[in-house]
């Protein structure tokens, strides 16, 4: 996100590396399924670490969006 915001001067790019961003977000939620099977995190502590990340993945596609709002 932040070499995104560093270029916000170019919409395409903008949306481009948060996109990458919403793509990164989606890998750390299987990642989070993993982890559970594996017995690495509880059952609670992963429902807070995939509320967190669909709280950040609602932010990032606003983001894209309304990439106006970030100084376009």
């Amino acid at each position: 996100m932040a070499e995104g915001y560093r270029k916000r001067q170019y919409e395409k790019h903008f949306k481009s590396k948060l996109s990458d961003a919403d793509s990164e977000n989606s890998e750390t939620q299987l990642w989070l399924d993993f982890a559970l099977a594996c017995g690495y995190i509880t059952e609670i502590k992963k429902q807070k670490l995939q509320y967190k990340s669909e709280e950040i993945g609602k932010l990032v596609n606003y983001m894209m969006k309304n990439p106006n709002k970030f100084g376009l």
